[in-house]
C-alpha cells in the first residue's frame, strides 16, 4: 500500500539511506514546546527500522514525503497506535520546520487518509498533544473531530478520529 501523489509531493518507502533526513525531520523543534529529550541520530535509526516492522507487519507505516522535484518534506503514513488498550489505526506526519505552513501536512495526510479508506481501514485518529494547534488544524482539515482525550505515550492527548468509507 503506498499514497497516490498529490499535485506537489509523492511518497516512497523509508529506508536507512533517508537516516539524515530522517535525523533532521525528527530533531527539529516541535511547532510547540514538548517536554521530552531531544530526539538522537540513535533514535531516527531506530525509527527506520521500525518503518520496516510496519511495512512487514501492516502493508504501511510512515512513508518518506517528497516533492516531484526530490526535495525532502518529511513522514506520513499510518501506525498501529494503543489507545488505553484498545489498538487503532494512526495517520501521523512530521514536517521540516522550513516546509511548515505551506499546506504540505494536509496534502500528504489527505492522500494518506483516502488510501486508508480505499484499503479498507474503517476509522482513522490522530493522537495530538492538547497545546498543539497546528496539528490539530491538520485532523480538523482531514475531517476528523475530537472523539475524547487519553493518556498515550506518557501524557494527555486529544484523540481526533473520523470513520472511513469509500471517498
Amino acid at each position: 500500500m503506498l499514497p497516490e501523489p498529490t499535485a506537489r509531493l509523492r511518497f516512497r518507502a523509508m529506508e536507512m539511506a533517508d537516516l539524515d533526513h530522517v535525523a533532521a525531520v525528527l530533531s527539529a523543534p516541535d511547532p510547540v514546546p514538548v517536554d521530552r529529550p531531544a530526539r538522537t541520530r540513535d533514535d531516527a535509526v531506530r525509527w527506520i527500522e521500525w518503518q520496516a516492522r510496519n511495512y512487514a507487519q501492516h502493508d504501511f507505516g510512515l512513508w518518506v514525503v517528497e516533492t516531484h522535484g526530490g526535495v525532502f518534506v518529511g513522514d506520513c503514513g499510518l501506525t498501529m497506535q494503543d489507545v488505553e488498550g484498545t489498538p487503532h489505526v494512526e495517520v501521523g506526519y512530521h514536517v521540516m520546520p522550513a516546509m511548515r505552513r505551506h499546506g504540505y501536512a494536509t496534502e500528504a495526510a489527505t492522500a494518506v487518509r483516502d488510501c486508508a479508506a480505499a484499503h479498507g481501514i474503517g476509522h482513522l485518529v490522530a493522537l495530538i498533544r492538547p497545546e498543539n494547534l497546528p496539528s490539530q488544524g491538520v485532523a480538523r482539515n482531514l475531517g476528523m473531530v475530537v472523539e475524547r482525550t487519553a493518556f498515550v505515550h506518557g501524557g494527555d492527548a486529544l484523540v481526533f478520529g473520523m470513520p472511513l468509507g469509500s471517498r
